[in-house]
């Protein structure tokens, strides 16, 4: 079996301090294989919230694969917005905007979809689409295929943000390819769901983590994802706070089956 968790959206300059050392307890006495951060560490790409997230990270245990998120360039100072965006980023949390983990049961690929161009509303440019593929491609088809990004590929009907440029199309792609699921923060809520399944092709899970650790929690509760891999099983088990709460615990489960064509439910 393995094991990864899924943070998103911690953004560091608003967040709950309270929160950080019990998360970083919890993920740490739960042991994943890795830990996967969909993006917006900081809330706005300032060095002292860039500090704050490296320390963050560097207090769990396990092995940490990051992608940015819209929230982790500058969105005040036009300069550095347009010409180096992701200086800070690359200084605190990693010198690769699209990072690869892979052992003998997952492969789990990073896309950076942040677009300086738009202070929210990223996109997916054609060369991770090629890198997707070509890491496809370079491993065995027996792992389970994972990509990691900040902007959802599929949002909810009632959803007022602007889905990102070249979603469809990266989905169909992504789907093509045979990637199992897709995680990805940016809209602070949770869903784990199969997307909409096509003929001919794989359906594939999306999984969303909501906010880790930020108090911008749009209704719903601070969360982040346990992912459990077996075989041709995969369980996602969310763990949430309540506003007031100082610990998380978890509450659904959801369960899918069967790689020729995910289908599952929720269970809390």
């Amino acid at each position: 079996m393995k094991r990864v968790i899924h943070l998103s959206d911690l953004h560091f300059g608003r967040d709950r301090p309270e929160l950080v050392k019990p998360l970083t307890d919890l993920v740490n006495q739960l042991a994943p294989d890795l830990v996967v951060i969909s993006g917006d560490l900081t809330q706005r790409a300032r060095r002292s919230q860039f500090q704050k997230a490296r320390a963050f990270i560097d207090t769990l245990a396990p092995e940490v694969l990051v992608v940015p998120g819209n929230h982790d360039v500058p969105l005040y100072n036009v300069f550095r917005r347009f010409l180096t965006p992701f200086r800070r980023y690359r200084r605190w949390i990693d010198q690769d905007l699209q990072p690869v983990f892979v052992d003998d049961e997952i492969l789990v690929v990073g896309i950076n979809t942040v677009d300086p161009l738009s202070v929210q509303r990223g996109r997916v440019r054609s060369r991770a689409l090629s890198r997707v593929r070509d890491v496809f491609v370079q491993h065995a088809q027996d792992r389970i295929r994972i990509i990691v990004a900040h902007h959802p590929l599929e949002h909810a009907p009632h959803q007022q943000k602007k889905i990102m440029r070249g979603a469809d199309s990266a989905m169909a792609q992504f789907i093509e390819a045979g990637a199992d699921m897709i995680l990805s923060g940016h809209l602070h809520s949770w869903r784990a769901e199969p997307f909409a399944e096509q003929s001919d092709v794989t359906a594939t899970l999306q999984i969303h983590a909501g906010t880790s650790l930020s108090d911008r929690t749009r209704g719903e509760e601070n969360d982040f994802n346990l992912i459990e891999i077996d075989g041709e099983t995969i369980a996602v088990t969310r763990y949430s706070a309540s506003p007031t709460a100082k610990v998380f615990s978890s509450s659904d489960v959801s369960r899918f089956k069967t790689r020729s064509g995910w289908s599952g439910s929720s269970l809390s």
